[in-house]
């Protein structure tokens, strides 16, 4: 059960911010020696990657229609991290435990993600900046949090996380329009980028 939790809430911090997860989970197990924590995610070099691909994503996210732009190159990295670290804790033995694992990671991650990107879209519609850097500040410290909870407590972090994603769902639906709006806005911003280059 322990197992299914912790892969279940990493696989929804995966879907915000893969990086960042990777690297708090990697960290507990390597310094806080958190058993639970696959070794592949403790190496010093696996470290030091997402350490600095954390640090891109932390400003990248901080910039209205970049943050989106960042966003759907992830749509590719997040859900395939989520089902890594699945995999990783399954114990990768190919196993149905290490499939099983593996699909509930890689596709919280991917419901996840797709909240997070299109309740960003919205917020990227609101005229200022403020509500973006609040919303990538928020989903900084609830990466941080859920991860490192789950590290320590699967179980009760698996609770907060279904809670957040199904809370943030129920806020996408009724953001929709917002959403529509924040895909033409980053349209024409990308298009005035380009013109001005």
């Amino acid at each position: 059960m322990e197992l299914v939790a912790l892969t279940f809430a990493s696989g929804w911090t995966s879907g915000i911010n893969a990086y960042a997860t990777v690297l708090v989970l990697g960290l507990l197990g390597r310094f806080a020696g958190v058993a639970d924590v696959p070794a592949g995610l403790q190496r010093t070099d696996v470290l030091i990657v997402v350490g600095i691909l954390a640090a891109l994503e932390f400003f990248a996210d901080k910039i209205p229609y970049l943050d989106s732009i960042w966003d759907g190159i992830s749509t590719f990295i997040r859900p395939i991290a989520g089902a890594v670290i699945g995999a990783l804790i399954a114990g990768a033995n190919g196993d149905l435990l290490t499939l099983t694992l593996a699909s509930l990671g890689g596709v919280t991650a991917l419901l996840s993600h797709a909240v997070k990107s299109g309740l960003r879209l919205a917020v990227n519609t609101s005229p200022e900046p403020a509500s973006n850097l609040g919303a990538s500040l928020t989903g900084d410290v609830a990466v941080v949090s859920v991860a490192s909870l789950a590290a320590l407590y699967p179980v009760p972090a698996a609770i907060i996380a279904g809670i957040l994603l199904l809370a943030t769902i129920v806020l996408l639906i009724f953001a929709f329009t917002r959403i529509r709006k924040g895909w033409r806005a980053l349209g024409n911003w990308m298009t005035k980028r380009a013109e001005a280059s």
